[in-house]
């Protein structure tokens, strides 16, 4: 009787507001009492509207009551923790229940698995001290016992059939299961824990071995890196000082020929002007001699003042003056064409990756065959292509014609409108390869998905901006971006293969016949990823090839 008086008492200590014994018990006017934190804590709220409630009862207070200390309600705490059965809460959202508690029912600390109830500290006593029910398999309190009873026996699965892979009772092995490779439960799951924690540690040496060298290979990298730059930039040092140094002399020739060539061209300035001034005289003398009557003596002094020969040497000086240094700057040109090819095709030859990281990446694609391993499918997307270009077997192949219906395909927002421009449908990420083939003028191009489609500005023209990478294949093919132009040496063809290392930032154009002749490479960061592109002109076409 006293341990139920108890149990009684337990449900009138509780805190309304944190639902737990109270805490520093006070009691207010009302009658009710809570935890002094959790009390001043919902006063502390009502303080700007000033007037104070019961949080059970809601009774109203226009002054905030001094709160004292429940010495009473205290001691009742004190002796009850003193008690043999410890204090248990009521349950809350979430916490099981005990089963065999009536009215509020208090939080299960425990449940029995051959009872399959959930008990409270108190109701768990039995448990305890009655030797048959201390053989009970007690465990932590859960809301899930009932998964398992075997649901066609209604008995506790003690047992697990390793032929069927389920867990059943001992009245299944006599029936369903008679005869299959079953173990009580318990030693089935020693075996698999210890089976699984042996797995475990072999994976996770393995990843332990992995991440090392995987950091080892990070060390390498950048240390090979460090030593490439400082190298490159060296070596770049010394070829811009040479540079300079050819520049400085091409300038010093052409600072001696200026000097040879005013030298000459001051003595003849020299000469003409003492031509000049002599004919002057000559000028001066026979409009003196114009105004003599004596017709003898005119024609006897003219006839020596009009007497010169033409000066052929001031014809070349007149030459003279057309000098230019345009022989000098064509070959300076010829010089900037021919190192922007060397620069390109022994660039071409950088790997974009080096051997510290082929841990970490595969290699570099180097014949077909080894490009046709990245072969991705594509089609073009119907919802994107200009109006004026159609769209044929099953959007693999897009051309264009003047005399096309330009309204023959419904507006959609992803259309393009300005350009004749179209894009794949599938994305392309990790490493890819595809081939077109190209028929007129064709410009092959990777974009991100939102680049723009309305405009008729460079946002929406494949390479005109920081969104798009376009090979315009038009004698002499021309690689665009952010609307820089790349002119390159490379013959013209028809089949183009396409390769994208979207982690590794490569993007590469080939020319492809019985063998893979590359045509222009870039490095960069693609931060989205990208759609195969083409944009058209007048009588032309795109298809893309199988592999």
């Amino acid at each position: 009787m006293a341990e139920a008086s108890v149990l009684l008492d337990q449900d009138q200590l509780v805190c309304s507001v944190c639902l737990d014994f109270l805490k520093e018990p006070v009691t207010i006017p009302c009658g009710h009492s809570f935890c002094m934190v959790c009390i001043n804590d919902c006063w502390d709220q009502e303080d700007q509207t000033g007037v104070y409630s019961c949080p059970q009862c809601r009774e109203t207070l226009t002054l905030r009551p001094v709160l004292r200390r429940n010495n009473f309600i205290a001691e009742i705490l004190e002796k009850l923790k003193k008690t043999p059965l410890q204090m248990t809460p009521p349950a809350g959202p979430g916490d099981v229940k005990c089963d065999f508690c009536t009215g509020r029912k208090l939080k299960a600390v425990q449940s029995c698995l051959v009872c399959l109830v959930s008990l409270c500290e108190a109701h768990l006593k039995p448990h305890r001290e009655v030797p048959a029910l201390r053989k009970h398999k007690l465990v932590k309190a859960s809301s899930q016992l009932q998964e398992n009873v075997c649901s066609q026996h209604d008995k506790l699965m003690e047992i697990y059939c390793r032929t069927d892979h389920s867990c059943i009772c001992y009245l299944c092995t006599m029936h369903e299961h008679k005869g299959h490779d079953t173990v009580a439960a318990v030693a089935e799951r020693t075996h698999r824990q210890s089976e699984a924690l042996v797995r475990f540690q072999k994976f996770l040496q393995a990843k332990e071995e992995k991440l090392l060298e995987l950091k080892n290979g990070v060390e390498t990298l950048k240390s090979c890196a460090q030593t490439a730059v400082e190298d490159s930039g060296r070596m770049f040092t010394e070829l811009t000082e040479s540079i300079g140094r050819r520049c400085s002399e091409v300038k010093e020739l052409i600072r001696a020929q200026e000097k040879t060539e005013l030298i000459q061209t001051e003595e003849l300035i020299q000469q003409l002007e003492t031509e000049i001034s002599d004919l002057k005289r000559r000028r001066a003398e026979l409009e003196q001699l114009s105004h003599s009557e004596d017709h003898i003596q005119f024609l006897q002094g003219s006839q020596s003042l009009c007497d010169f020969p033409e000066n052929e040497e001031s014809s070349k000086t007149m030459l003279r003056q057309n000098l230019s240094f345009n022989k000098v700057n064509k070959t300076l040109c010829d010089l900037k064409e021919r190192v922007e090819q060397i620069c390109s095709e022994e660039f071409s030859k950088i790997p974009p990756q080096t051997a510290a990281v082929r841990l970490i990446l595969p290699s570099i694609p180097k014949t077909r065959e080894d490009f046709l391993q990245y072969w991705c499918e594509l089609s073009l997307d119907p919802n994107t292509n200009h109006s004026c270009l159609t769209l044929s077997d099953n959007n693999r192949v897009v051309q264009m014609g003047y005399n096309q219906n330009r309204y023959s395909y419904p507006d959609s927002p992803e259309r393009f409108y300005s350009y004749y421009q179209v894009l794949c449908v599938e994305s392309v990420s990790g490493r890819c390869y595809w081939e077109v083939e190209c028929t007129g003028w064709v410009s092959v191009s990777v974009s991100y998905k939102d680049i723009g489609r309305k405009s008729s500005g460079h946002e929406c023209k494949f390479g005109y901006n920081d969104q798009s990478w376009s090979l315009w294949c038009l004698s002499p093919f021309s690689f665009w971006h952010k609307s820089i132009q790349v002119t390159l040496q490379a013959q013209p063809c028809s089949r183009i293969g396409v390769y994208v290392d979207h982690g590794g930032g490569t993007l590469s154009f080939y020319s492809v016949s019985d063998t893979m002749t590359p045509i222009h490479t870039i490095h960069t960061t693609f931060t989205q990823p990208l759609y195969a592109g083409f944009e058209l002109n007048a009588n032309s076409s795109a298809k893309l090839c199988d592999p």
